[in-house]
């Protein structure tokens, strides 16, 4: 095997159409080999090449059962986390560039949580009254925080069964990062919007009273996706002037105004399967990553199904599309050279207990 690995220069001039054939050429050589997970937000252009697609949750399920050796994650960094966490020690997960990341994940990170344990403290016993969860949507160091301290991890699939499992531990929870996923799942849950106070990691006691603390079954972080934050209410009331007999369906990273004045909330999963399955000639306004509306869009058209996306902007989860083809077919190249680059591995003593986490999670999915 040559020693040397192929720098990524030589592939950054490539032609679409050149590009898009060497990565079919290197899937067929690395056959058995390889598998190549992606994410529905994940850009057409390398969607197509993806040999399981999904959301967070199937995504990680479809890790557990893997024979193949290398794993390439079409995502960002956190998935690819989780990956590398729930895939066996022989296996390699692969991230085709590093820097796809998740602006929502960076809203929270360990030195913050810490801080805000500390901070709790000094209010209540955090051990004994506060059960930590956190989205997937998340760092491996703060999933082994949750792992440590008898939290747990949720998706937007399942975090009602989280939730309902975490007051069945103790009485409050803190959710992290994700305020409007933890706001929704708790009002679902019948929890009162004044019970549920916003958390500041920046301010002291998360700007809050110590009554407001104590009286709070739910501590939201304050961190959002910058892609559900940017859809509105009056998004909704224009599609329902327009189209009266309209549906609309959001995802619950969504503001809870746009999540309760929809017609339906849910995961990816629960998006993708409910247009899928509606009666032919129906319209949809989706609240969700533009990628995946594209594609829906295009998939209901032989079904005379209108599909359209939320907001007026053009916004796609910029972080997920830095994985291109080209730094697809990068990594493909290297690994027939046997080469590994953009190796995703998550320290032992972080991983650890960050499994403990996800395997909560997964035993009450």
């Amino acid at each position: 095997m040559n020693e040397t690995v192929i720098q990524f220069e030589k592939f950054h001039q490539l032609q679409e159409n050149d590009c898009q054939q060497k990565i079919i050429d290197a899937k067929s050589k690395l056959k058995d080999k390889l598998v190549i997970l992606g994410h529905h937000y994940q850009n057409e252009s390398v969607y197509r090449h993806a040999d399981f697609t999904g959301d967070s949750l199937k995504l990680a399920q479809y890790t557990q059962n893997l024979e193949a050796q290398y794993i390439i994650f079409l995502g960002v960094h956190f998935m690819a986390e989780v990956s590398n966490i729930l895939s066996r020690n022989d296996q390699v997960t692969i991230l085709p560039d590093l820097s796809a990341g998740c602006q929502m994940a960076d809203m929270a990170d360990l030195q913050k949580v810490q801080r805000t344990y500390r901070e709790l403290n000094k209010v209540l016993n955090f051990d004994e009254v506060i059960t930590p969860i956190t989205y997937i949507n998340s760092a491996a160091d703060l999933k082994a925080f949750c792992g440590e301290h008898d939290g747990i991890v949720c998706t937007s699939t399942n975090a009602p069964k989280v939730l309902e499992w975490a007051f069945q531990q103790k009485e409050k929870v803190l959710f992290f990062p994700d305020q409007h996923l933890g706001r929704w799942t708790g009002f679902k849950m019948g929890i009162d919007l004044d019970d549920m106070v916003v958390w500041d990691p920046d301010l002291p006691l998360g700007g809050l009273t110590k009554e407001q603390i104590h009286r709070a079954k739910i501590l939201l972080w304050k961190g959002h996706c910058a892609v559900h934050q940017m859809f509105r209410e009056d998004h909704i009331k224009k599609f329902r002037e327009e189209n009266p007999d309209g549906i609309v369906i959001s995802h619950p990273e969504s503001p809870f105004e746009v999540c309760v004045n929809s017609d339906m909330v849910g995961s990816t999963e629960f998006i993708l399967n409910t247009i899928k399955n509606a009666e032919a000639g129906t319209k949809w306004l989706v609240g969700t990553e533009l990628n995946l509306v594209n594609r829906l869009a295009n998939e209901m058209i032989k079904e005379d199904k209108v599909v359209k996306f939320m907001s007026h902007i053009v916004c796609e989860c910029t972080t997920m599309a830095r994985i291109d083809p080209q730094h697809l077919s990068w990594v493909l190249d290297n690994l027939l050279e046997g080469k590994v680059v953009n190796e995703i591995v998550v320290p032992p003593s972080i991983a650890q207990s960050a499994k403990v986490a996800l395997d909560r999670m997964m035993a009450i999915v």
